[in-house]
């Protein structure tokens, strides 16, 4: 059954395999950083020496201060100028640096994912494909991965800036003017309460987005690869409607996370301005008083300054994470299923077959469905031809797709010259079959790929001569470039019959 607009086709979830908790996903996904270590603790380091020295410039900017122009010494002051501009130089190279190495590392993670989706799906059985949709295996490849990889990069890497910056600039206050940095500080609690608040709230709400997402995605896949249908039948404006309502759902869904976001990113800055208005004022009156210098206070107002960038960024990393933590619950959904149809631990190779193939008591059934075949007991011998006949829904095709294992019988076994397919490797029984599937399907690309994709290493005169074979070589011949025609997504440039032969 097909989804109906705004439903959402969840991915089947692994059978047996416990939920991950937010913890446990994130750190799998950061696992992925094992490899690059060396260059993610280089993006760190530089990240220390940034921290460091956003600590030290407010001081040197105190000295100058009191030293310079307060002493109103000029050669004081034009060498702390340019000394000052040294240190920012220096900071804006190490912040390249780790700007660089942090997205090296992040795209890296971003591309063993992606290998490890395809691979995986590649190896899934066509039960599982059965049950998902393109669109949703589309959107968690591409949109969840470059969420993990914005994890694995800046988002964590801003986090412990942020921290670090708010814990070192703490420490600093409080050995310039406890009583001062008491009050600036008072805010940071609420601050750390609201962050956490939101991405509570802000969690589940990406999944949700995510998954419309994917829906949404479905939907546009399905309508482009049925664009002559649709057409065929005038459903142009029945189609719209329901892409513009799945559209729809995703827009709302979206602009509910705006709508947070546009409150909760105002709230930290008011909070964390409220405290530098505070700190002007009082300590304003402690220079008044003579407690305080202008420089100790121009170095306060400084280090509050440096406090609003980290609170900023805590208030767009939090959701970030939220979203993070739900793209890893989707990836990691596909790379935890397991293949119904799999190598056993003792599978052998298979050697090269004669072709007698028998089926003894086999009965199977479809996920979700009623039995097609029930106790088929029948052999063919090598050389036969054999033909088989039935009411559609019978199961012809089922047995079809037995023989490669696309899907294992649920009773009894087959075998081919005597070994038990479920006994011998996937490879080396697909290997030895040459199969034309009742959908023809053809890749974008040319005739020659198309033909040879069984065999990439074939030849040139091999490719001609299945050519012929299939009573298809003279009408490629026909074709402009001939075998290098390139044929368009799933054939579309050829006819019905072209199409047949060549696949």
């Amino acid at each position: 059954m097909k989804s109906q607009p705004g439903d959402s086709v969840p991915i089947p979830s692994p059978q047996g395999v416990q939920k991950l908790t937010d913890w446990h996903i994130l750190l799998r996904c950061f696992s992925y950083l094992r490899p690059h270590w060396r260059t993610t603790a280089a993006a760190y380091a530089c990240m220390v020496a940034i921290t460091g020295l956003a600590l030290t410039i407010p001081q040197f900017i105190r000295w100058i201060v009191d030293q310079g122009i307060g002493g109103h010494d000029l050669n004081l002051l034009t060498g702390s100028v340019l000394g000052l501009l040294g240190l920012t130089l220096v900071k804006g190279v190490l912040t390249f640096l780790q700007g660089r190495w942090t997205e090296i590392v992040s795209q890296s993670v971003a591309y063993t994912l992606r290998n490890q989706i395809h691979e995986k799906l590649a190896d899934l059985s066509f039960a599982y494909h059965d049950q998902t949709e393109t669109g949703q295996l589309l959107s968690r490849a591409v949109q969840d991965v470059e969420r993990i990889r914005f994890l694995t990069g800046r988002a964590v890497l801003r986090l412990v800036d942020s921290l670090v910056l708010l814990t070192g600039t703490a420490v600093v206050l409080a050995f310039m003017n406890p009583s001062l940095a008491l009050m600036s500080l008072a805010a940071i609690p609420l601050l750390a309460y609201r962050a956490y608040a939101f991405g509570r709230q802000f969690r589940p709400l990406s999944l949700a987005i995510q998954q419309q997402l994917a829906v949404l995605t479905t939907r546009l896949e399905q309508n482009l690869r049925g664009a002559r249908i649709v057409k065929a039948f005038a459903q142009e404006d029945h189609e719209n409607a329901r892409f513009d309502a799945e559209n729809d759902r995703w827009f709302q869904l979206s602009a509910h996370a705006a709508r947070l976001r546009s409150w909760n990113v105002p709230m930290l800055d008011l909070i964390a301005n409220v405290g530098t208005v505070v700190i002007i004022w009082y300590g304003g009156l402690l220079v008044i008083r003579g407690q305080l210098t202008l420089g100790e206070l121009v170095a306060f107002s400084t280090y509050l300054g440096q406090l609003v960038p980290p609170v900023r960024r805590l208030g767009m990393i939090i959701p970030a994470l939220a979203m993070a933590v739900a793209s890893g619950e989707r990836i990691f959904e596909i790379l935890d299923t397991p293949s119904e149809v799999r190598d056993a631990p003792d599978a052998v190779p298979l050697p090269p077959i004669r072709g007698h193939v028998r089926f003894e008591h086999v009965s199977f059934a479809y996920v979700r469905r009623h039995s097609v075949l029930k106790d088929i007991t029948f052999e063919a011998l090598p050389g036969q031809v054999i033909a088989l006949l039935g009411a559609t829904g019978s199961g012809k095709s089922s047995i079809i797709n037995l023989i490669p294992r696309f899907y294992d019988p649920t009773e009894g076994q087959i075998t081919i010259d005597g070994y038990d397919l479920r006994r011998v490797t996937l490879h080396s029984l697909r290997a030895q079959i040459g199969i034309v599937l009742q959908e023809t399907t053809l890749f974008a690309a040319t005739i020659r790929e198309n033909i040879a994709f069984g065999r990439p290493d074939a030849s040139e005169e091999e490719i001609v001569e299945a050519a012929r074979a299939a009573q298809a070589h003279d009408f490629i011949m026909e074709m402009e470039r001939g075998y290098d025609t390139y044929v368009g997504e799933r054939g579309v440039t050829l006819s019905g019959g072209q199409k047949q032969r060549i696949a």
